[in-house]
């Protein structure tokens, strides 16, 4: 069976090709294009009835037609988000589409405290000043996180690491999900509330939620303004959950303390790509970047060897079940029916 992989990087290759090798022993029936997946490059997949794709490919209802047309039987996402492919019109062509539903939530939840660090204790800019043998501290000065109360959106696997990383700070912790986790509950004093509610008390506000109809800009202009002043908000789950534009406005007016996003909601043709040299047109992200109370991560939350190595042996798992015709539960358009 062959398999096509989209939007791939150099260590996409490296670690697809050597598993793939290590199952068939050669790599004859896999080919790994940098292009990603959209109308103008699903002429591509012809022939591949398995295609394997990333967060910032498009699969939509014109794509997948394009891609049934091809011959492609099975969408590998190698990746847990799903919110870049119409499921039921996969199931309604009988495409499969399997996930990787986790790989390594610790990964993501490090990330994201690395992020609350380096934006509050200013390491990065204390990175670039030693470089030029400036060793002043001025204009460096952070906050303790020890005793602050922290808000975190959705607490599924990747929200409760968040949430026992930012118990061993000291922190006191608040969430918002529709699901809640007694775990958490009982063994870190978690206490679930209102979003609002969560918006006005956190000092640090931290998203782990999937994206989705229901969350799609569940921060924005009519919540933002409810934030406890000099809030700070993390973001390493989906760009969407929040509005670009009604963020810019709390950064300007000087209600948000300070955002750190690994995530945007119009990464797709800017993320994973080197665009030192282009111009980017993007004005929300250019302005986003001219905050100097603003840090931004290119999608890297994920980006662990060991997360890696899972999210390659998860998708050829789901490979090998498609072909033995076993039912899995990370068959998407399964678990839709």
């Amino acid at each position: 069976m062959k398999l096509a992989l989209f939007s791939t990087k150099p260590y996409d290759k490296k670690f697809f090709c050597e598993y793939y090798e290590k199952l068939y022993g050669n790599k004859e029936g896999i080919q790994c294009f940098e292009n990603k997946l959209d109308l103008e490059t699903v002429h591509l997949a012809k022939g591949y009835e398995a295609v394997c794709i990333f967060v910032n490919d498009e699969a939509g209802k014109e794509v997948l037609n394009k891609l049934q047309q091809g011959g492609t039987k099975l969408l590998l996402l190698r990746a847990s988000g799903f919110d870049n492919v119409d499921v039921e019109e996969a199931k309604r062509l009988g495409i499969k589409v399997m996930r990787v539903p986790e790989y390594s939530p610790s990964a993501v939840a490090e990330h994201a405290v690395a992020l609350l660090l380096s934006l509050n204790r200013k390491t990065h800019k204390a990175y670039a000043r030693t470089k030029e043998f400036n060793f002043s501290i001025d204009g460096l000065m952070g906050f303790d996180i020890r005793g602050k109360t922290v808000g975190i959106i959705g607490t599924g696997k990747i929200g409760a690491f968040f949430a026992e990383i930012m118990h061993g700070f000291g922190c006191q912790l608040v969430a918002y999900d529709i699901v809640h986790n007694d775990q958490l509950i009982n063994k870190f004093d978690l206490k679930y509330i209102e979003l609002d509610e969560l918006l006005s008390r956190s000092d640090i506000i931290s998203l782990h939620a999937p994206l989705n109809k229901h969350t799609f800009h569940m921060i924005n202009s009519e919540n933002l303004p409810k934030v406890k002043k000099g809030a700070v908000l993390i973001n390493t789950s989906r760009g969407g959950l929040i509005d670009t534009k009604a963020l810019i406005k709390s950064l300007k007016s000087e209600k948000l303390g300070g955002a750190a996003i690994d995530v945007y909601e119009r990464e797709h043709d800017i993320f994973f790509n080197d665009m030192s040299v282009d111009i980017i047109h993007d004005d929300q992200l250019t302005r986003l970047l001219s905050f100097p109370n603003v840090l931004v991560t290119g999608h890297q939350a994920f980006f662990t060897e060991e997360a890696f190595r899972s999210i390659v042996e998860t998708t050829f798992n789901n490979f090998e079940d498609f072909q033995n015709h076993k039912q899995t539960k990370n068959d998407l358009t399964a678990e839709q029916g």
